[in-house]
C-alpha cells in the first residue's frame, strides 16, 4: 500500500494568517485586549551577502519594514519578538536593534533555544526581555570569518565595532561595560575560542536579560505594558481637553 502524503493547500485556501507566517515567519494576532505583532528572528541573521541556501536565515531587509510598519500603524499595540539565533551579520543585527531599541510603542522580547553572538543586542533592544530557562546565550568578541589578521587597521576596525555591540548591550540592559567584556574575552570555557556561554538562569543573574520566563509570561507583560501605555495617553488627552 502506497504511503500517504498530504497535499499543500491551494494558495487560495490559505488564510491570510498562515500567508503571513509562511512568507514572513511574522503574525499579528489579537487577544480580548490588545492587537499585537509577533515577529521572530530565527536562523542566522542574513545581512549585505546572501547566506547558503541550505541556512535557515531571517533577512534583515525583510524585517526592517515589519519593525517599522509596528510603529507607525495605529491598529498595532506592541511588538513581540521571539529569538532562536546563532547570529550573524553584525552591522544587520545592530540595524534591527537599534531600530526595536528606537520604537516608542511598548516592545518584549523573549530568547528560546538560543540568542547567541549578534542575537545579544537584539534581545535587549526590548524594553523588556526574556529567557526561557533551557535558553542559552554566547557572549564573545567580534571575528569575522574567524581570522582576525594581525595589521593595526584591522585590529583597530574590530575593536570599534565590538565597542559598538558592547556600549549597546550595556546601555539597553543592566550589565556593567567591565563585566560584559569579562565574559566575551574568557578563555576558559570555549574550546579554541573566547566567550562564554550563559543558560536562561545566568543571563538574568548578569543583568543580561530582565526575566526568567516563557511566552505566557512574555505575553502577560506586553499585555500590562500596552495597558499602562493607554492609560498614560488617555491621561494626557484629558489633561489636554481640561486646558
Amino acid at each position: 500500500m502506497a504511503d500517504f502524503e498530504p497535499e499543500e493547500p491551494a494558495e487560495e485556501e490559505l488564510s491570510e494568517r498562515q500567508k503571513q507566517i509562511r512568507e514572513s515567519g511574522s503574525v499579528i494576532t489579537h487577544n480580548r485586549k490588545h492587537t499585537i505583532q509577533c515577529l521572530t528572528v530565527i536562523g542566522q541573521i542574513e545581512g549585505h551577502y546572501i547566506a547558503p541556501s541550505q541556512n535557515k536565515t531571517t533577512k534583515y531587509e525583510h524585517v526592517i519594514p515589519q519593525i517599522v510598519a509596528v510603529e507607525e500603524d495605529p491598529a498595532i499595540d506592541g511588538l513581540l519578538m521571539i529569538l532562536n539565533t546563532v547570529g550573524g551579520d553584525v552591522e544587520a543585527g545592530l540595524a534591527i536593534a537599534e531600530l526595536v531599541a528606537g520604537m516608542q510603542k511598548p516592545t518584549v522580547s523573549l530568547v528560546l533555544g538560543g540568542g547567541h553572538s549578534i542575537g545579544v543586542p537584539l534581545a535587549v533592544a526590548a524594553k523588556h526581555s526574556f529567557i526561557a530557562p533551557s535558553a542559552s546565550m554566547t557572549i564573545h568578541p567580534v571575528r569575522m570569518s574567524g581570522l582576525m589578521l594581525g595589521v593595526p587597521q584591522t585590529l583597530e576596525y574590530f575593536q570599534r565595532m565590538q565597542d559598538r555591540i558592547t556600549n549597546f548591550v550595556t546601555t539597553n540592559s543592566h550589565i556593567s561595560h567591565d563585566r560584559f567584556m569579562q565574559l566575551a574575552m574568557n578563555t576558559q570555557e570555549l574550546v579554541m575560542d573566547v566567550g562564554t556561554v550563559l543558560d536562561g538562569d545566568e543571563a538574568v543573574a548578569e543583568g543580561l536579560i530582565d526575566t526568567l520566563g516563557n511566552l505566557h509570561e512574555a505575553m502577560s507583560c506586553l499585555d500590562s505594558m500596552i495597558s499602562a501605555e493607554k492609560k498614560k495617553r488617555r491621561a494626557e488627552q484629558s489633561k489636554g481637553k481640561k486646558k
